[in-house]
C-alpha cells in the first residue's frame, strides 16, 4: 500500500511546491501593511482546464473598475459576433417631388454605434466626413428643401443613458458620457480656456468645440503652476445645459483644453445636420429635434424609406480600442445592445441581465456578482476575482473569442495601461492584462504565461488601500510578474 501511494504522494507534494511559490507572493501580498483595512481578492487558474493555481479570498466581491469591460467585451463578442456593425440610416418619410421637395421629415436613426462621427477610432468617418456623406446622399436624390423636421431618432436605446449609481464628478466630463441609441463625435466636446500668467486667476472660456450655444457655464476654474496639468472637472448631468466647471489647469499664456460629454448627443446630432444642409442650400422648414421630443408632444411613427446607411467598423476592432483605451462609452453602447438583441430591449439593465444569463450558461459561477454598468465605473459593482478570471478560462477555450479579446488586452510594457509597466521583467511583452482605477480602487484582469509553458488567467482586485494609488499598483506588480516567473 505504501509503496502504491509514494509515487502519488511525491506528484502531489512536486506540484504543491510547484504553486507554493506564486502562493508565498500572493499571501506576502495580501499580508501587507498597506493592505490591512482593503478588500483583496485575487484568482489565477489554468486558462486551459480552469483548474485553481493560487490566489485570495477569490469570492469576494470587489468594485472592479475598468477590469469589468474584459466582461462586457467578451460577452458583446459572443452574442453579437466579431464581425457584428452598428448602423446609421438617413431616412425619410413622405415623398420626394419632382422639384426636389421632400414633403415629410428626415431622419437619422441610431442603432447605438459609440464610433459615429468619431475622430478617436481607426476607420471611422469623424464628425466631417460622416454629415459629408449624409448631405450628399440627400443631393444625389435630387433634394432641396424638406417641408417637416430633421429627426435624430435613438429609440433603439431607453433614456436612461447612464447609470444612477455613477458619481456626480465623473458624469459631466468626456468619461462619463451617457450612451444613447444614437451617439455621435464620441459624445464629448472640448472645452477650450484662455491660460492665464498668474497663479490664482480664472482662465475664461475661449471656445467650445463643436459649438453648442445652449450650454451655460458657470466656471470656478483657477490657474495652478505651469506644469500642474489637467485638474478640473465639469459637473452636470444627460439633458440639462447648465454645467459647473470646478478645479484647476495650468498658468501658461496659451490655451488650454478639457472635454466634456454631451448633455443630448441625438438633438447635438440633428442640430448639426440641420447646419451642415442649410450650408448646401438644403433648408428644413421645421428645424432640428428628437424623435423623444416629438413623442412627448404626441407624435406618432409613420412608414420611411432609407437613403443611406452608414457603417460601423467590426466589432472586433471596437473591443480592441475599448479595452486598449479604456473607452466607457464604446462598453455602455456594446452593453445596451447586447440587451436589444437578447431581450429586445435596449437599455442598461437588459444587458446586464443577458451578461449574467450567459456566463452562467456557460457553467461560469455567477452567484456574488452585482453589475451597475457595463465598462466599471460605477463604485456599486461587485465582482469576485475568480468569476472574471472563470469567464477567461471559458473565452480561451473558444479560439475566435480567444483571438479578439487577446488582441484587445494591453500588453506589459508596451501598450494601454501597462505601458510602463514591467520593463526589463519577465512579464514584458508577454502579460496582457486590462487596467482598472478608480478612487481607492486598483484592478488587473488578463492572461500570463508561466515558466512551466502554461497560461494562466487571473484576476486582482484592490480596494481602500492606505498607501498611494501608485504604490499599490507596484506592490501588484510584484504579484503579476510571479506569475511569469
Amino acid at each position: 500500500m505504501k509503496s502504491k501511494l509514494l509515487p502519488l504522494l511525491l506528484g502531489i507534494s512536486c506540484l504543491a511546491s510547484a504553486q507554493s511559490a506564486l502562493q508565498r507572493v500572493i499571501t506576502n501580498f495580501a499580508a501587507d501593511p498597506d493592505l490591512k483595512y482593503a478588500g483583496v481578492s485575487i484568482s489565477v487558474i489554468d486558462a486551459k482546464t480552469g483548474k485553481w493555481v493560487a490566489g485570495h479570498r477569490a469570492s469576494q466581491g470587489l468594485a472592479p473598475a475598468s477590469s469589468l469591460k474584459v466582461l462586457t467585451t467578451a460577452t458583446a463578442l459572443a452574442v453579437l459576433g466579431d464581425d457584428y456593425t452598428f448602423r446609421t440610416d438617413l431616412q425619410y418619410d413622405g415623398e420626394i417631388d419632382s422639384d426636389g421637395v421632400l414633403n415629410g421629415n428626415l431622419y437619422l436613426r441610431g442603432s447605438g454605434d459609440p464610433t459615429y462621427g468619431s475622430d478617436q477610432m481607426e476607420d471611422a468617418a469623424n464628425l466631417e466626413e460622416a454629415m459629408a456623406r449624409l448631405r450628399l446622399a440627400l443631393q444625389q436624390r435630387g433634394v432641396r428643401r424638406i417641408t417637416g423636421y430633421i429627426i435624430a431618432d435613438a429609440s433603439c436605446f431607453d433614456t436612461e443613458v447612464s447609470s444612477p449609481t455613477w458619481h456626480w464628478i465623473d458624469m459631466g466630463n468626456y468619461y462619463g458620457a451617457g450612451a444613447w441609441g444614437l451617439n455621435i463625435h464620441e459624445n464629448l466636446y472640448h472645452l477650450h480656456f484662455r491660460q492665464t500668467a498668474k497663479v490664482g486667476d480664472t482662465p475664461g472660456i475661449a471656445l467650445i468645440e463643436p459649438d453648442m450655444p445652449d450650454l451655460v457655464f458657470n466656471n470656478e476654474v483657477s490657474s495652478a503652476g505651469e506644469n500642474t496639468g489637467d485638474n478640473a472637472y465639469i459637473y452636470g448631468a444627460p439633458y440639462t445645459y447648465e454645467r459647473y466647471v470646478r478645479g484647476t489647469i495650468p498658468a501658461g499664456r496659451g490655451t488650454f483644453s478639457i472635454k466634456g460629454s454631451m448633455p443630448d448627443a441625438p438633438l447635438f446630432a440633428a442640430r448639426y445636420l440641420d447646419q451642415q444642409l442649410r450650408s448646401v442650400g438644403i433648408v428644413s422648414a421645421k428645424g432640428p429635434t428628437t424623435l423623444l421630443e416629438l413623442s412627448r408632444k404626441g407624435f406618432k411613427p409613420v412608414v420611411r424609406q432609407t437613403l443611406y446607411t452608414h457603417y460601423s467598423p467590426p466589432l472586433s476592432a471596437i473591443i480592441k480600442r475599448t479595452n486598449i483605451q479604456s473607452v466607457n462609452l464604446y462598453c455602455e453602447a456594446m452593453l445596451r445592445a447586447v440587451g436589444l438583441s437578447r431581450q429586445q430591449e435596449g437599455s442598461a439593465n437588459a444587458g446586464m441581465k443577458t451578461t449574467l444569463e450567459f456566463w452562467k450558461n456557460q457553467g461560469v459561477d455567477t452567484k456574488g456578482v452585482f453589475l451597475e454598468d457595463g465598462c466599471g465605473l460605477s463604485a456599486h459593482n461587485a465582482v469576485p476575482s475568480l468569476f472574471l478570471a472563470q469567464v477567461l478560462h471559458k473565452v480561451y477555450n473558444n479560439p475566435k473569442w480567444y483571438q479578439v479579446i487577446d488582441d484587445s488586452l494591453p500588453v506589459a510594457g508596451q501598450s494601454g495601461g501597462l505601458k510602463g509597466m514591467f520593463k526589463g521583467t519577465a512579464a514584458e511583452g508577454r502579460l496582457r492584462a486590462k487596467t482598472g482605477t478608480l478612487d481607492r480602487v486598483r484592478s488587473f484582469t488578463g492572461y500570463a504565461p508561466d515558466s512551466r509553458g502554461r497560461l494562466l488567467a487571473f484576476s486582482i482586485i484592490v480596494s481602500n488601500y492606505t498607501c498611494s494609488g501608485s504604490e499599490v499598483r507596484k506592490k501588484m506588480e510584484t504579484v503579476m510578474r510571479a506569475m511569469c516567473e
